[in-house]
């Protein structure tokens, strides 16, 4: 029923077999549950990334000026704001998540 009710034009109502007990919020709550559910799981894997970068520290005396493939913009961003932590780097306006990966593997 899952794979049936996770195509857009196909709502709770529409499936063949369905409890028709259950009220209007549940209902609600389960067809967003299954039409969403990839965006979901992937924004999930996203927010365990972002965690694990907040423990990446960055020492304080790091230069940024000497990682020559950072945009100029990132570099100025950074040298400015001096984050603690790759977490915190990646929240800066004007620092993308290319400079990012660059910080974390350059």
């Amino acid at each position: 029923m899952a794979k049936i009710l996770s195509r857009p034009e196909v709502t709770y109502k529409d499936l063949p077999i369905r409890n028709e007990a259950l009220a209007e919020e549940v209902i609600q709550q389960v067809e967003i549950a299954v039409k969403y559910a990839g965006y979901i799981e992937r924004q999930e894997v996203e927010v365990e990334k972002f965690k694990n970068l907040e423990d990446k520290m960055i020492p304080d005396v790091f230069d940024f000026s000497t990682v020559p493939s950072l945009r100029l913009e990132a570099r100025q961003k950074l040298a400015e704001i001096r984050p603690a932590t790759i977490g915190q780097a990646a929240r800066i306006s004007g620092v993308s998540p290319a400079d990012i990966s660059i910080l974390m593997f350059g």
